[in-house]
């Protein structure tokens, strides 16, 4: 029996049991100011700023609020500032907060705050905080609402930066816990945002419990993704860990649970039949698979070794793992961007397109010098997406010659081993699994090398001066036609250097009982304006 057929039958089998036997022991969620959720993976941290883990990200967006957010056309606004001024040259940025910002401790939101927040945010943000830390002359409060930036290079993207959905986002915390070593997780969890987090009731594996903060002051207009009023109408709201995709959707057909953030493809059939249940697609903007080789060791610190890799891929083998047989759902991508949006360009997609070469792909490797050394493949198991383009790539490198040590691991623990620079054979690894939202693809800010003169790079710690020269090229573009040039020579560039190899393009399903109303399509869960009757 193939995986698809075998979570069919699991999930008939869970809903049939007499007794709801194969079902997790859940309340009934009949109460209306109770919100039961079945997030994406476990949430095994709580700090959005030292892991870039969406699920912390998603967390930490009912705990913590943002100075700017974006809306559906991925535009910042303005969330906790009131207003801003800058000057003609884009290098001095003035923020005011607006009033009645408080944290879940009772105080007030103050410059100071901001201000620590930004400096940790700045350190471990590669993409767009690190850029704008190296154009600092100053970071100060003017007093204890307004706050300035001085730079000696211009930085037009600053909302942007402040505002963007990517990780790790700019939560706004208390100084005290904003002021914690960035490399180091934060222990306290006091927030601005419109809930709070009951430490108490947290079983990481387990559940997740968020409360409504009553001193909690919406914007006026109306939400829309990050940005306007976020008006809760729960007192609670409850994350289930259920990492098994038939359990899950056994409990939402039970009325056991409200809402599944990402059921599995393969249950979608069933939970479309079923009585009480609400099918749609999550996020238009969808996502891109993401296959991360280690730079830093043999074999992959030679290009030619992450070229062969690159050569044998097939990104249909992977969507068809991760979405199923529904070509609706997803399509091959030779680049780096969100397919239909402004900035998506297939040139310099050549290695990806085509007939894929095995042998060509074992003689780049012999070339490299790998002579059959363990390949440290992580692979986070309780996450569908993760789990099904990990198998597709343990065949993948059998079939060029590799030696694949698989690594079973939940996806909390992938976060914090994905860190590790150590070699592969000392606790390190070699390849992982990811995936990236449309959201966060539109620009070039998530596909960071290295900075300039840094040591900061995303998980991977891809190094090129001519990828690097491209993304600061568009960050100086000064128009459409201008960036849409420079993304064209970026494509071709990280291709060439393999910074890492798309798996594909694809959309996920999420799933919610009929009586929750207010779920909007989005590259996150949004809880604000949602109700159940």
């Amino acid at each position: 029996m193939d995986r698809r057929g075998f979570l069919r039958t699991a999930a008939l089998g869970a809903v049939a049991t007499a007794g709801g036997l194969a079902t997790p022991n859940l309340a009934r969620a009949a109460d209306n100011k109770v919100l039961r959720f079945v997030p994406q993976a476990n949430l095994a941290n709580l700090d959005p700023i030292w892991t870039t883990q969406y699920v912390v990200r998603n967390g930490s967006l009912l705990i913590w609020d943002m100075l700017y957010g974006v809306n559906d056309k991925l535009e910042p606004q303005p969330q906790m500032v009131q207003s801003h001024d800058v000057s003609a040259d884009y290098k001095t940025w003035t923020f005011t907060l607006r009033p009645g910002l408080k944290f879940h401790d009772g105080e007030p939101v103050r410059s100071k705050d901001v201000i620590a927040s930004i400096n940790r945010w700045m350190a471990r943000d590669a993409t767009m905080g690190l850029p704008i830390k190296r154009r600092l002359d100053a970071l100060e409060a003017v007093d204890d609402a307004t706050f300035r930036f001085r730079l000696n290079q211009p930085y037009p993207k600053m909302l942007f930066a402040l505002g963007k959905s990517s990780t790790p986002c700019l939560f706004i915390m208390p100084e005290r816990i904003a002021s914690t070593d960035p490399f180091k997780q934060i222990t306290e969890y006091v927030g601005s945002g419109p809930m709070r987090f009951n430490k108490n009731d947290w079983v990481p594996g387990s559940k997740a419990v968020f409360e409504r903060f009553d001193g909690y002051v919406p914007r006026a207009e109306k939400a829309n993704w990050l940005s306007g009023g976020k008006r809760m109408n729960f007192d609670r709201v409850e994350w289930h860990i259920l990492p098994d995709s038939a359990t899950a959707s056994a409990a939402l057909q039970n009325n056991e649970v409200d809402w599944v953030e990402t059921p599995s493809p393969d249950l979608i059939p069933l939970l479309r039949k079923a009585a009480g249940v609400n099918v749609d697609i999550a996020d238009p903007l969808g996502n891109i698979g993401s296959l991360r080789l280690n730079h830093l060791h043999p074999p992959f610190n030679d290009v030619r070794a992450r070229r062969a890799v690159q050569m044998a891929l097939s990104q249909e083998d992977y969507m068809r793992a991760v979405v199923g047989d529904d070509e609706t759902l997803w399509k091959g991508v030779p680049g780096y961007f969100t397919p239909d949006t402004p900035l998506y360009t297939e040139v310099g997609g050549e290695p990806l397109k085509g007939k894929r070469d095995y042998e060509g792909a074992k003689k780049l490797l012999k070339e490299a010098g790998y002579n059959g050394e363990p390949i440290i493949l992580l692979v986070a198991t309780d996450v569908a997406i993760t789990k099904a383009q990990g198998d597709v790539t343990a065949d993948l490198l059998k079939r060029i010659g590799m030696n694949v040590q698989y690594t079973a691991l939940d996806w909390g623990t992938v976060g914090q081993r994905r860190a590790k620079k150590e070699a592969p054979a000392a606790g390190g690894w070699n390849i992982f699994h990811t995936w990236h939202a449309g959201a966060d693809c539109v620009n070039p800010a998530p596909y960071i090398a290295l900075d300039a003169g840094g040591d900061t790079a995303w998980f991977g710690w891809p190094k090129s001066e001519l990828v690097q020269a491209k993304i600061a090229e568009w960050y100086g573009a000064p128009d459409l036609a201008a960036e849409k040039k420079v993304i064209e020579e970026l494509n071709k560039a990280a291709m060439e250097h393999v910074v890492y190899v798309p798996t594909g393009f694809f959309k996920g399903y999420q799933a919610w009982r009929k009586s929750v109303s207010g779920v909007v399509k989005a590259p996150f869960p949004l809880f604000w304006d949602v109700t159940k009757a």
